[in-house]
């Protein structure tokens, strides 16, 4: 059990189910989510080596599949909603190295109840570090540890920021060759960046993306979301 507030914003676990509250001016969220399947562990039983030496590495695990529902209300007119979400816990120690600038991350809900976690950790040299990695989970919710050597992620668009000039990925083809899935990832719209210069001065960009593609020779598709740091200089956490 849990409970986390700010102001009017609010999330508890209770009765086996994450709700989530907002009131914001006019605008207002009630949403219940409920885990379909159990907690998927990244890296080694949670652990989740991120670099070089001790102190790089996080406890970290994902909830992949909540079946979400509730009430949208805007300035008095409300809506039921109900879909899908993912929801991340990680905790640690500073993670980065020296040598190492940001990440590129990705979740990925497919159709065939399967999900996918990746992560890129970028060095100041342009290459991928070795420490990068990932999860797949099967429809089951059993899952299988994903080192670099396990996938690709190959960029395919580049888009540059107006506000703050930052140049970003903006459409990757993502390869798991022995489990034969093959996946393109595409924001549904480039404009996702947050620029926080004037508060937290962590500008970044994530937001949601559509997926298709095909697993073991079936077309699939889906949903996901992608965060990617460390294109306006090194990340510093």
């Amino acid at each position: 059990r849990y409970l986390v507030w700010n102001e009017d914003w609010k999330v508890e676990a209770k009765g086996g189910n994450h709700l989530i509250e907002v009131k914001e001016r006019d605008v207002a969220l009630k949403l219940q989510l409920t885990s379909i399947k159990p907690p998927a562990l990244h890296g080694q039983q949670g652990l989740s080596q991120k670099g070089e030496g001790r102190g790089r590495a996080s406890y970290y695990y994902s909830l992949t599949r909540l079946k979400t529902g509730g009430e949208l209300e805007i300035a008095g007119s409300k809506e039921k909603v109900r879909g899908l979400s993912w929801m991340d816990h990680e905790f640690g120690s500073n993670q980065l190295t020296d040598d190492q600038v940001g990440w590129d991350w990705f979740s990925i809900q497919l159709d065939n109840n399967t999900e996918i976690m990746l992560y890129l950790i970028r060095r100041k040299d342009g290459s991928v570090d070795p420490y990068s990695s990932g999860t797949l989970v099967y429809e089951n919710g059993t899952t299988r540890h994903l080192g670099l050597k396990d996938f690709s992620v190959e960029v395919l668009e580049k888009w540059k920021s107006p506000k703050s000039g930052g140049t970003y990925p903006m459409k990757w083809r993502v390869r798991v060759p022995a489990e034969e899935i093959a996946l393109e990832i595409t924001p549904f719209f480039p404009d996702q960046e947050l620029d926080t210069r004037k508060s937290t001065k962590v500008t970044y960009w994530e937001g949601s993306a559509q997926i298709s593609g095909t697993y073991r020779n079936k077309p699939v598709k889906g949903l996901g979301y992608v965060e990617m740091t460390g294109y306006l200089g090194r990340l510093k956490i």
